[in-house]
């Protein structure tokens, strides 16, 4: 049997701490990386810096994005990332679905 083809998810990718990733889409929140544990494979997405919101120290912080995934619809963890593409902040802050569930930002 094949592998199942990859899903295209947008919303919001969360990196609050290193090793650590969500992507929160219309669907709910799904792990990406818990340090110590589960890692997708593949290239995490790359943002200017206009297209993200810094929430700490280093890299920490969250954007908006859209990513070719493969994922495990039970356990909510994507297993491997095909593709990743950043998108302006402005695209997932108006997306109705994504309501309420842009990342906090300990800084503001």
């Amino acid at each position: 049997a094949s592998a199942p083809e990859p899903v295209l998810r947008c919303g919001w990718f969360d990196n609050p701490t290193p090793g650590n990733a969500w992507l929160y889409d219309r669907d709910g929140e799904w792990t990406i990386g818990i340090q110590g544990g589960h890692q997708a494979e593949g290239v995490w997405p790359r943002f200017k810096s206009s297209e993200w919101v810094r929430t700490g120290h280093g890299s920490a912080g969250y954007g908006c994005v859209c990513m070719k995934v493969h994922a495990d619809a039970e356990t909510r963890e994507v297993a491997r990332i095909v593709s990743a593409r950043a998108r302006p902040l402005s695209t997932c802050r108006q997306d109705a679905a994504l309501k309420g569930t842009e990342p906090q930002n300990p800084l503001k």
